[in-house]
């Protein structure tokens, strides 16, 4: 058997890629976060108080970029035997993820005041998901693939996302303050999402019994 030809080894590659692109894209985004030296006190305060926003966008693309990690290692996985489009769509995630610091930058420094800097960074969190979804989507339908999880629990999930940031995008043109509080409406969803997915899981293996056999 040829082992250099196996798909195994270019999927572990790119798992490895995809690690250590995100960590490299999660770092940077604390770049910004600084408080400048040599300040007195009065200065000192002041600035601390103006890196309150580099620090809310970097707590929300941290936890953004944390989730799509976790997504992207368990997709990966099931692309293991696969190889062909979900591991391109792959590296096009990994692409977007790469400057996900840059909309996040944005968003820390205008805000609210630019409704651009919301839209753009909304818009690239979409991007992130859609290529997502495509990649679980093209491993159900076209691979063959069955083990990727419970498909209803995981589209819901991806589509959550696309959805909320999705309709965020032309909302933030119109109030960008609203754009972003709706962001946080999210995440209630994803842990209803999670618990949701989790019982159903320990349902399903209660049913299979200890042997792994339905009962």
């Amino acid at each position: 058997m040829d082992h250099a030809n196996s798909p195994a080894p270019r999927t572990e590659r790119l798992i490895t890629l995809s690690d250590g692109i995100f960590a490299i894209a999660m770092t940077l985004l604390a770049l910004d976060v600084r408080v400048p030296p040599d300040l007195d006190t009065e200065q000192f305060h002041e600035a601390l108080r103006a890196s309150l926003p580099s620090l809310a966008a970097y707590g929300l693309s941290f936890l953004i970029c944390c989730v799509f990690w976790r997504d992207q290692r368990q997709i990966l996985s099931m692309a293991a035997t696969v190889g062909g489009i979900p591991q391109y769509l792959a590296l096009a995630v990994l692409a977007v993820i790469a400057v996900v610091p840059f909309p996040t930058s944005m968003l820390a420094e205008y805000g609210a005041r630019e409704p651009v800097a919301v839209a753009a960074y909304a818009a690239t969190i979409c991007l992130v998901d859609l290529l997502q979804f495509a990649m679980f989507a093209t491993l159900r339908t076209r691979h063959g693939v069955r083990a990727v999880g419970e498909w209803g629990d995981t589209a819901v999930d991806l589509g959550a996302t696309i959805l909320v940031f999705g309709l965020s995008v032309p909302l933030a043109f119109v109030a960008p303050h609203a754009a972003l509080w709706f962001w946080l409406a999210l995440f209630p969803v994803k842990v209803f999402l999670g618990r949701r997915e989790r019982r159903r899981a320990a349902a399903a293996h209660q049913d299979e019994g200890p042997d792994g056999r339905g009962g």
